[in-house]
């Protein structure tokens, strides 16, 4: 199945093409209202932890290695990204962002993460996973067995 999910900033005009709009910063944006966002979530468990985040804005670590430790972070939680694997199967999903440079953010792991995620759900509902499914590959009589 194709997922769409798009990224961009909180600060970018609210368009109707957005599909489900789910804030995915720790922190909330300044000067923004909670109404001004029309948010269907705000997810802050799926940011990265605030001490890889402090690390990476103080350059203490490159996007390479800020990118690998949030991969690592989201793979320890798997769970958080229900959420937004359910508006995903929904329809489009934005996934929002207070940070100036979408493409140097968390949010292309984040979306990265979650295609993964579905694809893999996708990949294990393809194949019978219980007896009753199994059914048609059983004998239809007794001399058959």
């Amino acid at each position: 199945m194709i997922y769409h999910i798009e990224l961009k900033r909180v600060y970018a005009p609210i368009d109707e093409q957005d599909g489900a709009r789910i804030l995915v910063d720790r922190l909330w944006p300044r000067g923004k209202s909670h109404s001004s966002l029309a948010l269907d979530e705000w997810c802050r468990e799926v940011a990265p932890s605030t001490e890889l985040r402090r690390h990476y804005h103080q350059q203490q670590i490159s996007q390479a290695v800020f990118n690998s430790r949030y991969r690592h972070e989201l793979e320890r939680a798997l769970d958080n990204l229900l959420p937004l694997m359910t508006y995903a199967r929904q329809g489009r999903l934005t996934l929002l962002t207070a940070s100036r440079h979408i493409e140097k953010s968390h949010l292309p792991v984040l979306k990265e993460a979650t295609l993964a995620a579905l694809a893999e759900e996708d990949a294990s509902d393809s194949e019978p996973s219980s007896p009753p499914c199994w059914a048609h590959m059983l004998p239809t009589s007794r001399h058959e067995r």
